[in-house]
């Protein structure tokens, strides 16, 4: 199922408003879980061959919709869902939506391993939990801040279209 949800999103809905990212956000964000059997059966490179082929895809329709600005899908893993999440926007990948720090990569199969190798989806440890309240709690200056979230990214609009990157092909 995982790679078919993966697949919906390159015909799935699309809104690129620069005024109201609000509904960019509500519109583009997806959350893919999947079975324990995907887990068990699906390969991190044919998951990254899906995202990968759903990022050409709606480039495309980025391109067809004449949006002339800044557009990037991007993909992280919400280890505390238990989920891939995924999302478009009109925005640079150093732009991106996230409250919290977050480091661009180029590495997606780093974050589908750890997607697809979590023992227990959504279920975040007492002690991490305890860990980092004792760390939010302290106000030191040594205090340890949390490590930024890696966020893979793909620039899809054609303002962002870089002439010594082409554009990568999946399936």
């Amino acid at each position: 199922m995982l790679l078919t949800w993966i697949a919906e999103m390159a015909d799935g809905p699309l809104v690129l408003e620069p005024t109201d990212r609000r509904v960019e956000r509500e519109t583009n964000t997806w959350w893919l879980g999947t079975e324990d059997e995907d887990r068990r059966v699906l390969s991190v490179p044919e998951v990254v061959a899906a995202f990968e082929w759903t990022v050409e895809s709606i480039r495309l329709r980025v391109r067809e919709m004449d949006f002339g600005g800044m557009a990037t899908f991007y993909v992280w893993h919400d280890e505390q869902a238990g989920q891939l999440r995924c999302s478009t926007g009109s925005v640079a990948a150093d732009e991106l939506p996230f409250g919290g720090a977050y480091v661009p990569t180029d590495d997606l199969g780093a974050l589908i391993e750890g997607f697809l190798r979590d023992p227990d989806p959504g279920l975040v440890a007492w002690a991490d939990l305890q860990a980092e309240a004792g760390r939010s709690e302290q106000t030191a200056p040594e205090t340890e801040a949390a490590a930024p979230l890696p966020v893979w990214v793909r620039s899809i609009g054609p303002a962002a279209q870089r002439p010594d990157r082409p554009p990568t092909c999946g399936r």
